[in-house]
């Protein structure tokens, strides 16, 4: 009997234990409102060209470039030469992880601010290795403790294309800077740069004054012709002057 007894309480207590959690549950009121946080990240990258420079094809017309920034680079100045067809689709866009792998092959052993003038020059699309040879410093600015330029730093220098009817050298000043963050005096501290680098590419003693010959298209195929001269594989196969040392491409 007495245990009957305590099995019969047992089993009636049970049941009033659920009634009581589902009203604690039912008294929580969902807020009319959800307060999250924000979260954002603005990326600002801006740059300027300069009109370009015809600059009388010859052995030295190269080997005057890096000259052309005398005064104005605040950093060693590196010459970054046209990607070979291997490299065709290298680009610094991360959301593109192949082309990025490309690009950070390509690009490994350059100083910090090399690379991050050409991530700047190439996502604006000022720069374009396809054909452009790039003369690149640090022209206005800071870097950080790691070796990379400030945001509101300015890089750049000169690049350069072949002239696929006469030959002759294009060159133009290429200015860039951004990242997080802007300030409002950087645009007006380019725009000084550029002019005192347009000024010493006209002071070149190849200088054959402005042009307005545009910059080539870039041809997306299986790539240009190798150069017999120097070995170089243009990604551009419409080219007819080699992009890495401006000898006429034979295509016989």
């Amino acid at each position: 009997m007495p245990l009957e007894f305590l099995r019969r309480k047992g089993n009636d207590a049970a049941p009033t234990a659920a009634p009581q959690a589902a009203s604690r549950v039912s008294g929580t009121a969902l807020p009319e409102e959800v307060v999250a946080q924000e979260h954002q990240l603005r990326i600002n990258y801006a740059g300027k060209t300069s009109e370009g420079v015809r600059i009388k094809a010859g052995p030295g017309a190269l080997a005057d470039l890096p000259s052309m920034l005398s005064g104005i680079a605040r950093s060693e100045v590196e010459v970054i030469e046209p990607l070979p067809i291997e490299f065709s689709q290298a680009s610094p866009a991360i959301v593109r992880p192949s082309e990025a792998m490309q690009w950070l092959n390509a690009h490994h052993a350059l100083s910090p601010i090399g690379r991050h003038a050409l991530v700047v020059l190439e996502t604006i699309d000022a720069v374009d290795l396809a054909f452009d040879t790039f003369v690149s410093a640090l022209l206005d600015g800071e870097t950080d403790t790691s070796g990379y330029p400030e945001y509101n730093a300015v890089v750049g220098g000169v690049a350069a294309h072949w002239d696929e009817v006469t030959g002759d050298m294009i060159v133009r000043g290429v200015v860039g800077w951004g990242g997080r963050g802007v300030r409002g005096d950087t645009d007006r501290v380019g725009s000084r740069i550029l002019t005192s680098i347009l000024s010493n590419i006209l002071a070149s003693q190849y200088s054959l004054g402005l042009t307005a010959v545009e910059r080539p298209a870039v041809a997306h195929g299986q790539g240009g012709v190798v150069c017999a001269n120097c070995g170089f594989q243009s990604a551009h196969e419409r080219a007819f002057y080699c992009p890495k040392c401006g000898m006429r491409l034979n295509r016989g």
